[in-house]
């Protein structure tokens, strides 16, 4: 209990891994039996209260089973009557009462450690929800960026539509924070990554791939105006992702290479970059060019990610690896419509292509040559 509680390390005792894996064992192969995503998100939504409660209850079976077992053996005439008194000790209720002294002072510890193990259940919730609601309330800010589920492409294409690519800084910035705090919370408390998003086709694990994968993109395409607070952010998130898969019990290459291959082919990357020029997004480099130096980047991150993608259940979005037995493809996030009145687009359109040809001056190409970026 302590180590699952109290200590604010990435350390799981061998009672909650024995509580966890059965019941979420139970948990997928009911999911699974589901071939829609939305009736998995359903069942699977319930795991991670259910399991709080049910190791609760473990921890309180097993005190009345070695407070009775005590009791028993301090002179208690039947076994029954030792876990009678076991039981009505350890909230305490007072229903059967202590026949001896020795019995008394058993049942005190008993009633006291009770209280301590609910008193300390009920004061670890809030530290769990507050979490909870950091990481969803910048996941929830991503859906105006991107769309649901999330996509690393469509980021960048929203903000090109509206001319406001210079918010991506700030966007990395945040994200960057975001990480840090991801990879404390969650491996601390490793149940967090069972709590699912409250919107179904939203996830966190597919909100940080997805900010990396436009980070990764921007600094491909344009490493001349790509912001600084770009690179800070993918190393930050490579260790989160690092730490949750260490915490899981996954494996990862500390030092993988650049030229090393990615599940991602390379015609959804070309694909993906024709759409981003489609809306205004102007490259620095050809799609051609920046494919080894967006492998580089996500090699990096691509295997964990997909691992914890599994591992959660998370929603069939693109880029994000398979789901085993779900047979809904990844979907596209829609797009709202961008509209204007007709005077004001004109003059918007005037304004923005007025901005891209100053920036365009300062000179556009080049760029360092592929190397390991982990």
């Amino acid at each position: 209990m302590i180590s699952s509680v109290i200590v604010p390390r990435a350390t799981q005792s061998r009672l909650s891994v024995l509580v966890a894996k059965p019941l979420r064992g139970a948990m997928v192969l009911l999911a699974r039996s589901r071939t829609r995503y939305l009736d998995r998100d359903l069942i699977l939504s319930q795991y991670a209260p259910i399991f709080l409660v049910v190791r609760l209850a473990v921890w309180i079976g097993l005190l009345v089973l070695g407070f009775g077992l005590l009791i028993w053996g301090v002179g208690a005439p039947t076994l029954a009557s030792a876990f009678r008194l076991s039981a009505s000790s350890v909230l305490p209720l007072g229903i059967t009462h202590a026949r001896s002294g020795l019995e008394t002072a058993i049942a005190f510890l008993e009633s006291a450690s009770g209280v301590v193990v609910v008193a300390l259940q009920i004061s670890y919730l809030p530290s769990l929800y507050g979490s909870f609601n950091r990481r969803e309330s910048l996941v929830t800010l991503l859906d105006s960026s991107s769309g649901s589920p999330p996509w690393g492409p469509e980021i960048l294409c929203r903000h090109a539509l509206i001319d406001n690519e210079e918010h991506l800084a700030e966007l990395y910035h945040d994200w960057e924070q975001w990480a840090a705090d991801v990879a404390e919370s969650h491996t601390s408390y490793s149940i967090l990554l069972h709590f699912r998003s409250p919107e179904p086709r939203t996830s966190w694990i597919l909100a940080l791939l997805a900010c990396m994968d436009a980070a990764s993109l921007h600094l491909s395409l344009n490493p001349l105006s790509a912001p600084a607070s770009s690179r800070p952010f993918l190393r930050m998130g490579i260790v989160c992702l690092r730490k949750l898969t260490t915490v899981t019990g996954g494996t990862y290459s500390p030092d993988p290479m650049p030229d090393a291959a990615i599940s991602l082919q390379i015609r959804d990357f070309e694909d993906a970059v024709a759409r981003m020029e489609a809306v205004g997004w102007e490259t620095e480099r050809s799609s051609a060019e920046a494919w080894p130096h967006f492998r580089g980047w996500r090699v990096n991150y691509e295997g964990m990610a997909y691992r914890l993608a599994e591992l959660v259940e998370a929603p069939p979005g693109p880029w994000s690896g398979s789901r085993t037995g779900l047979i809904e493809s990844s979907m596209i996030p829609l797009r709202p419509p961008h509209r204007a009145p007709s005077a004001e687009r004109e003059n918007l359109l005037r304004v923005t292509a007025a901005r891209r040809a100053h920036r365009g001056t300062s000179g556009r190409g080049g760029g360092t040559s592929p190397g390991r970026h982990g």
